[in-house]
């Protein structure tokens, strides 16, 4: 299979290649996907690049998480009429040497969840780590229905899907802040009824004129360490910030304004959700996808052979939504 892998970490176009590697075979419990898509995100992009560890888990990795193709061989125990079904991938990546960016990929049946046929082949190739981050940062905690939600990056992959998910699900009023007027345009057409550019407005006294200055129910955070001070001021008494993300490794908080307003911080990786989390997600994405009224916001597709302008673009960024590879000869 033509596959593209990197043997140590760097930038994009010194450590990423393209080869030709054995075809895998799926053992017991495993299917075989041959693969259409493959999802390039920043955690995707952090691991190339050494951001988290310069020491490779593996010797040779195949990298990113995200996919989508078709079945095309099932292992012992795995019902072979799965063989022909479409499937969005999740955890590719994660703790394996083999992710998406390959013609096939093996992993266990569970990682393999069918995508409805009306779906597009490169919008399966969105749905492992953004749109189920921002599911879960919605629904964790009892939801968001009859709460007010801001979402900080209203416009990014997973803020884009999130403003959708909390309006769908039941929000009173979902804010978004953006970057640009252009970002703006993205998070009202996702459903955002207010729309804040944190680079030309207050984002407190815009606010707070929209939903009342009692503050909001619920914050989807994606850089905790550069909006912490200003999310503890939104909150309302009781409130949640949910994080996924943060532009720094290390930041500090002030206590008295945690503890008076008895604000709940949680913090999660989709990578490391549990089963049961997991599975929630999962079928309200279905139901989700099935309704069609989902807006998927593919910002750039590119073939295999672009990768390393993809991770470019992912790191640099330089688009406003998914990057997706094109997979096949």
């Amino acid at each position: 299979m033509r596959a593209a892998f990197y043997e140590r970490t760097g930038a994009a176009r010194d450590v990423l290649q393209l080869g030709d590697m054995p075809d895998p075979q799926p053992g017991a419990g495993e299917v075989r996907v041959r693969l259409q898509w493959s999802g390039v995100n920043p955690s995707d992009v952090k691991s190339r690049a050494g951001l988290r560890s310069s020491t490779l888990p593996f010797p040779r990795i195949v990298p990113q998480s995200d996919g989508m193709g078709v079945v095309d061989a099932v292992g012992a125990g795995v019902d072979p009429g799965r063989i022909g079904q479409r499937v969005w991938i999740w955890n590719g990546a994660w703790g394996r040497p083999f992710g998406t960016a390959a013609e096939f990929i093996v992993l266990p049946q569970r990682q393999a969840v069918p995508l409805p046929d009306a779906v597009a082949g490169e919008v399966g190739a969105c749905l492992g780590i953004p749109a189920l981050t921002a599911l879960h940062a919605v629904l964790m905690d009892g939801g968001v229905a009859g709460k007010t939600v801001l979402v900080a990056g209203g416009a990014g992959a997973v803020g884009h899907y999130a403003v959708q998910f909390a309006r769908r699900l039941g929000a009173r009023h979902v804010v978004a802040t953006v970057s640009s007027e252009t970002k703006a345009a993205l998070a009202r057409s996702a459903g955002a009824e207010t729309v804040i550019d944190y680079r030309r407005e207050s984002v407190a006294e815009r606010l707070r004129a929209a939903v009342g200055a009692g503050g909001v129910d619920r914050i989807v955070e994606v850089d905790f360490a550069a909006n912490a001070a200003l999310d503890l001021e939104l909150l309302k008494p009781g409130g949640d910030c949910v994080v996924y993300g943060s532009g720094a490794p290390q930041f500090t908080l002030p206590f008295f304004p945690l503890i008076v307003k008895n604000v709940r911080l949680r913090f999660f990786i989709v990578y490391n959700l549990a089963e049961d989390e997991r599975r929630a997600a999962e079928d309200t994405l279905q139901r989700l996808l099935v309704a069609g009224d989902l807006v998927h916001n593919v910002a750039a597709r590119l073939p295999l052979e672009r990768i390393a302008e993809a991770h470019e673009q992912v790191e640099q960024g330089r688009v406003a939504g998914n990057v997706v590879l094109s997979i096949g000869r």
